[in-house]
């Protein structure tokens, strides 16, 4: 039941008549009403307590706060659970809607961005074989083999036979391919960024950390 991207937004009337500044009383009649502590946040989170930033950002209701308020009492769920869970799929939305329109810009549909993107990692002179960029894109040759001819017909990637074994094939960025995915790499870092911004270098170490430990859970399960 976690928020799939089509709640974003909806609800919003709820919210949107509310004033800036609403008085704490009335907060902390509403968390009264609804059995929770006053000052604790949704779901009975204390986070944040000594920060004033994280505790205002609390207190600001987001379309994942509607779409759980909107699920209480009518699925079994666990409410923290389901708003890192759906938060997190939220922002994963948003990255994607945002490499969309950065690869526009440079006129890069996603596969070709992901074939330049390998073989701009494996550094000068960014070369691979077919093969092995099949294997890291997990593409068939024959998918690979089409990928490569509209880059090549592009300029963005030349193939190279071998001067020993003419048999081998190499596939070699060129300048013009590495051109387009540096520009379209400034504009994914700087949405990246602007994603980023309200959290201080504090926010993001424990943020990093945070995720780093529910990552290493799901790769080497108990």
């Amino acid at each position: 039941m976690h928020g799939d991207g089509r709640e974003h937004g909806e609800g919003r009337e709820h919210g949107a008549g509310r004033q800036h500044g609403e008085s704490r009383q009335h907060g902390e009649d509403r968390e009264h009403a609804n059995g929770r502590e006053p000052g604790r946040a949704r779901g009975g989170c204390d986070c944040g307590r000594g920060r004033p930033e994280v505790a205002a950002a609390i207190e600001v209701e987001d379309s994942v706060d509607r779409h759980i308020a909107r699920w209480r009492h009518k699925a079994p769920f666990d409410e923290r659970v389901e708003g890192i869970v759906t938060r997190i799929q939220m922002l994963t939305k948003h990255l994607r809607q945002v490499k969309g329109r950065a690869l526009a810009e440079v006129g890069l549909q996603a596969f070709e961005f992901d074939t330049l993107h390998r073989l701009a990692s494996r550094g000068a002179p960014y070369r691979a074989t077919p093969s092995e960029l099949a294997t890291e894109l997990m593409v068939s040759p024959a998918g690979i083999t089409g990928r490569l001819d509209t880059l090549e017909e592009a300029g963005s990637v030349r193939r190279i036979r071998g001067t020993e074994d003419r048999r081998r094939v190499d596939v070699e960025l060129t300048e013009s391919g590495r051109a387009r995915w540096t520009a379209a790499m400034k504009l994914l870092d700087g949405a990246e960024r602007a994603m980023v911004e309200p959290l201080d270098e504090i926010d993001q170490d424990e943020l990093i950390a945070l995720l780093k430990r529910m990552l290493l859970r799901v790769e080497n399960p108990a």
